[in-house]
């Protein structure tokens, strides 16, 4: 478990990080969501000691992380976008964190097949792409076996295939128990992954939620109808408070009338539908609406998405 307790960092006069409070429990991935400079990196560098609060602290298994015998045993780590010096090999990067943290050798050829770097595993870092050095530094990640993984940006570089094999990775892992926390921007990749969120804007807690939960309290539901009278349907249910919009000839998406007095109309207006469904909205309008007002360098087309 990682636990935040009224965690703050201060750089100057700025405030990065505002006593934050959180836990993140095992089985289950935990998203850590906020604009840029919210103060995600500063918070995950705190966990593993490279940034040292200036108040409060984070906490790994109720412990500080430097006070962790063999760090890579309980913790990975992810969180440079980058991994190895340029003039190392795979094989060699991950050899000299082996044998610091008293992790078998056999365990590095383990990692690099489990990431897909085993065929580059002698050549140079130097050369590889954003992709492969990400692959590389979830492999560290992974050397240790470690119930905890923190990762920063990991679909960053990563193709189609790759963000499907990081998904994989993290949900396979949270269902055996482990304790997954990840940053990321890529909003529908969060949505599909995530079981709890955390989101924080201007380095304080703006809320801790079941991800499913979130979507649903802070975006409307959207409710299809599929009608080959669409247009007789859509003069039926306007009215104050309600959006109906044509999406193609025989379809209409309706939001702020619930499924059942859309087909009731329908039924009183003796209208044909052909479809009657409702889909939640995105877990990105429900954290556009949540981090407006947090946001440091905004747009106005970015203030009204998700604005419904």
């Amino acid at each position: 478990m990682i636990a935040f307790e009224a965690l703050s960092k201060d750089f100057g006069a700025t405030r990065a990080v505002n006593a934050l409070t959180a836990t993140i429990e095992p089985g289950q991935v935990t998203g850590f969501l906020g604009p840029n400079g919210a103060g995600k990196s500063t918070t995950m560098r705190m966990i593993l000691g490279l940034d040292a609060p200036s108040s409060g602290q984070a906490l790994v298994n109720s412990v500080p992380y430097a006070q962790l015998r063999y760090p890579l045993h309980t913790v990975g780590a992810h969180i440079s976008g980058t991994a190895g010096h340029p003039g190392h090999t795979p094989r060699t990067f991950l050899k000299s964190l082996a044998q610091c943290n008293r992790i078998p050798a056999s365990r590095v050829d383990e990692v690099l097949a489990e990431v897909g770097l085993q065929p580059v595993a002698g050549k140079r870092i130097g050369g590889f792409s954003l992709g492969m050095r990400q692959r590389l530094g979830i492999a560290a990640a992974l050397l240790g076996d470690p119930q905890i993984l923190i990762l920063d940006e990991p679909m960053n570089g990563l193709d189609a295939e790759g963000i499907s094999w990081i998904r994989q990775l993290m949900r396979t892992r949270a269902e055996r128990g482990g304790t997954i926390f990840v940053s990321s921007h890529l909003m529908s990749e969060v949505q599909q992954v995530a079981d709890q969120l955390i989101l924080i804007g201007r380095g304080a807690l703006i809320t801790q939620a079941p991800t499913q939960e979130l979507i649903k309290q802070f975006t409307e539901p959207v409710i299809t109808v599929r009608s080959p009278q669409a247009a007789a349907l859509a003069g039926l249910l306007l009215q104050p408070g309600v959006e109906v919009n044509a999406t193609a000839g025989d379809r209409l998406e309706v939001i702020g009338l619930p499924l059942e007095a859309i087909g009731a109309s329908a039924f009183a207006g003796g209208i044909e539908l052909h479809e009657l469904s409702v889909a939640h909205g995105s877990l990105e309008n429900a954290y556009n609406q949540l981090t407006h007002d947090t946001v440091e360098y905004s747009t106005e087309l970015a203030g009204r998405v998700g604005s419904k």
